[in-house]
């Protein structure tokens, strides 16, 4: 461990995440070679879920315009981008998604979206599914349990059949059956505890959904819930903020480190502004921690080596299991 890494703890500018890198010997965190682009289309979405990281719902007006995704589109194809991973809210609300998503399927790009599932019988997107299955999307689908309880009271009244409905329609065009048509489905906690071990939760997936529903998918991505917006607001309203900090801080794991994906991924938001990761950007810390800068202001080289803006929520990435888009790290 360097001398920077031993002296670190003792300065009062240093966030706790920051102090623990430095105890492990990893600091500064610093970016990796680009792999992927993370757009965020708004925080339009027809659910407005407890724990949403985003604040979405259905009366946001953050919704980027056209100009925005045509100066992203041009961003990703001078800098050779080959994937390409689109979020909201829900994305498909936003009148230019399909255009957006065509855009870099003409320049090859491997592109994933993530869907709510219910958005697929939303007025006006009555063919979603069948858009999707035509253009070998992957579908990254938000199902935090497989209860219906459970479901209803994270996500709202209804939504679980609504979710079994459209993982159905999406079955029948072969999502979860058809290695081309990859169906993702994300687990997150409904309260103020660490996801269970991946693989075992997604062999009680497949186990439960295909005899209850006779509902197949690809794999499951388990994701802890980070105290921020109104997840953090849920927290503090019950008394539990305080011990999840603690509970996310005393599972630090630093094998996580290596995969976490602020190393390796740019976010942007709906005005076209860069971020480390989609948390960031939902709190409001820009790229690196420095001042605002759009997409189209960097070209890729000027990411890697780069120092990544860190906070305490960051402790969620690194708990346990290791948490992000992707699922577990470790």
């Amino acid at each position: 461990m360097n001398d920077l890494s031993i002296n670190l703890p003792t300065r009062p500018d240093i966030t706790e995440f920051g102090q623990k890198l430095s105890e492990s010997g990893i600091w500064p965190l610093t970016r990796a070679p680009l792999s992927e682009l993370q757009v965020n289309l708004g925080r339009l979405c027809n659910q407005a879920c407890h724990h949403c990281h985003v604040d979405a719902g259905p009366q946001r007006t953050e919704i980027m315009a056209w100009p925005t995704m045509e100066k992203i589109l041009e961003w990703a194809r001078q800098n050779h981008t080959q994937r390409a991973d689109i979020t909201g809210g829900a994305p498909e609300l936003n009148p230019h998604f399909r255009q957006f998503v065509d855009g870099f399927l003409d320049m090859d790009v491997t592109l994933t979206s993530r869907c709510n599932l219910t958005v697929l019988f939303e007025p006006g997107q009555e063919d979603l599914a069948e858009w999707y299955a035509q253009r070998k999307i992957r579908l990254v689908c938000s199902l935090p349990c497989y209860s219906k309880k459970n479901v209803d009271s994270q996500r709202g009244k209804g939504v679980f059949t609504k979710s079994i409905a459209a993982l159905q329609k999406l079955n029948d065009l072969g999502y979860g059956h058809n290695n081309d048509l990859v169906l993702d489905l994300v687990y997150n906690p409904g309260g103020a505890y660490l996801p269970p071990a991946q693989s075992q939760l997604e062999a009680d997936y497949k186990t439960h959904l295909r005899k209850e529903f006779d509902v197949v998918f690809s794999s499951l991505l388990s994701l802890a819930n980070l105290p921020i917006n109104r997840f953090r607001h849920a927290l503090s309203r019950d008394g539990q903020l305080e011990a999840y900090e603690h509970l996310l801080q005393h599972h630090f794991n630093a094998d996580t480190v290596p995969g976490l994906m602020c190393r390796h991924l740019v976010s942007v938001d709906w005005l076209g502004e860069v971020f480390d990761c989609d948390f960031n950007q939902m709190i409001d810390l820009p790229l690196g921690a420095s001042p605002r800068k759009k997409l189209w202001e960097l070209k890729r080289q000027d990411l890697e080596n780069q120092p990544v803006a860190i906070k305490d929520h960051c402790f969620g990435c690194t708990a346990g299991a290791g948490s992000s888009c992707g699922g577990a790290l470790v």
